[in-house]
């Protein structure tokens, strides 16, 4: 660091223009930084809009290949899928998770069909879409989540994933163990170049709400995730967490979510020098919402605001549902 004091250092000289502003900013965020979410719903030719995510659609899986096409022009490198699994596929085990033809699958194969190798297909691997209880695995009588019953369920529902052309597999679960698995199952069935963005420290968090609005599993969820998800408290069992994913074969982690976890962020960055990504999740982009309807302060300045906070703190992306937003602001 410098000890320069003023008036030999005046700070604000690369500040007076704008010029000079954007020739010494640290931190640079670009379309190619952002993946987006999209929740995949049955049908054909839908749109749902969904109620607490203001701005933010269910597709049919027609509307998906469009959306996926719209991220391509944008520069967006890569999408989310999330489905919205009707009620009469759910069941106790989720066993419509390793279904061939599923709105997984037919959306993967859709956005390949229409992009080609233009675009990512990011998938989550989890059970709470696909269960009857909402839980992210298959549950005892008592109602707690077994974790080697469900480890065994999510290498299967990873390889059909992969199987349908998914690039990066995303297990969101925190079940101890899925990472390895996953992993060894994608190598001995002739899918070595699979990518895993491991979930590697997702928190039992207030801000989930209006995803599982979006998924569906919101009213059904039985109870809570605290015995899998994380205490919020906790940021050494965090790197713990990381540093098994890693160890087990993830090639990014993911913090989850993103703005009240920015310290994690960093310390992951730090530790293990790993890509590592944010999710903003829909608790937060809702926030933005209302706090812009409501006056408080600019929508395009909030957003992009938080967006570069991540990228400070040591995000190489993050997954955002203001991505085609910010996408069209970086664009100019």
């Amino acid at each position: 660091m410098s000890d320069a004091a003023y008036p030999a250092t005046r700070l604000r000289r690369t500040r007076a223009h704008a010029w000079s502003r954007a020739m010494h900013r640290e931190t640079v965020l670009t379309p190619s930084d952002l993946i987006w979410p999209l929740f995949v719903t049955s049908g054909s030719g839908l749109e749902e809009p969904v109620a607490s995510l203001p701005g933010v659609s269910r597709w049919s899986v027609d509307g998906i290949a469009q959306r996926a096409k719209e991220a391509v022009d944008l520069g967006i490198p890569c999408v989310a899928l999330f489905p919205n699994t009707p009620g009469d596929k759910r069941s106790e085990r989720g066993d419509e998770a390793l279904n061939p033809d599923n709105l997984m699958c037919r959306a993967i194969k859709a956005v390949r069909d229409a992009c080609g190798h233009d675009i990512g297909i990011l998938t989550d691997v989890a059970l709470d879409p696909y269960t009857s209880h909402g839980q992210d695995g298959i549950i005892d009588d008592a109602g707690y989540v077994l974790n080697d019953d469900t480890v065994a369920v999510l290498v299967d529902q990873a390889l059909n994933q992969a199987e349908a052309g998914a690039d990066i597999i995303a297990p969101s679960d925190m079940m101890d163990g899925r990472v390895k698995a996953i992993r060894m199952a994608l190598e001995m069935n002739d899918k070595p170049n699979v990518q895993i963005m491991a979930y590697a420290a997702k928190y039992a968090s207030a801000f989930y709400g209006p995803f599982r609005d979006a998924v569906g599993s919101g009213g059904l969820l039985k109870g809570d995730k605290k015995s899998y998800q994380m205490d919020p408290a906790n940021s050494d069992e965090a790197l713990r967490e990381i540093a098994m994913d890693v160890a087990e074969g993830a090639d990014s982690v993911m913090v989850k979510p993103g703005l009240a976890y920015l310290d994690v962020i960093w310390r992951a960055k730090e530790r293990f020098g790993v890509p590592v990504f944010a999710y903003q999740v829909s608790g937060e982009y809702a926030l933005i919402e209302a706090g812009a309807a409501a006056g408080v302060a600019d929508r395009e300045a909030l957003l992009m605001e938080k967006l570069v906070a991540f990228k400070r703190a040591g995000c190489s992306g993050i997954l955002t549902y203001h991505a085609p937003v910010a996408a069209r602001l970086l664009q100019g």
